[in-house]
């Protein structure tokens, strides 16, 4: 059985919009070009048909995961958070204790994980760390980096 893939309505509706733009637009697009690629003659010399095939085969590769990403998706119901232990769903606000540094993290599964955005992954080194923690704990982020000390000050539930 395929692993549950946990996801916010919102993403969620962003999957299926990213799918079915896929298969009703660019899958056209993609057979035009390749029917262009066609008419310039000799395929064993054609790179424009190799390239063409080349990216429709990355592209049937993507709608390949997301479908199967979808199929497996269960949309986190925003009333079953609790903010009494850190979980997906939950913002959370630490401190680093090394270098006093503050900062706010939203808890999400790995699909939404955006750095940028302090969108961590449950399965990340930190999210891990975090994940089933109560406020006023101190726990251990064994990083890349090395080993961080991190005390939760806040859970709170973040906006789906």
């Amino acid at each position: 059985m395929a692993q549950e893939y946990l996801i916010s309505k919102t993403k969620l509706d962003e999957l299926e919009k990213e799918l079915d733009y896929l298969k009703s637009v660019k899958r056209q697009e993609m057979a035009a070009v390749i029917k262009e690629a066609l008419s310039h003659g000799d395929l064993s010399e054609n790179s424009e048909y190799d390239e063409a095939k080349n990216a429709q085969a990355i592209m049937e590769a993507h709608i390949t995961e997301l479908e199967k990403m979808l199929q497996n998706a269960r949309v986190i119901d925003e009333d079953s958070i609790s903010t009494e232990y850190v979980s997906i769903g939950c913002r959370v606000k630490i401190l680093f204790v090394e270098d006093n540094e503050e900062d706010e993290y939203d808890i999400v599964s790995s699909g939404e994980a955006n750095a940028m955005k302090n969108k961590i992954s449950d399965e990340s080194p930190l999210g891990a760390a975090l994940v089933g923690h109560k406020a006023g704990e101190t726990v251990i982020a064994e990083t890349p980096g090395g080993e961080m000390k991190i005390r939760i000050l806040e859970i709170s539930k973040r906006a789906l």
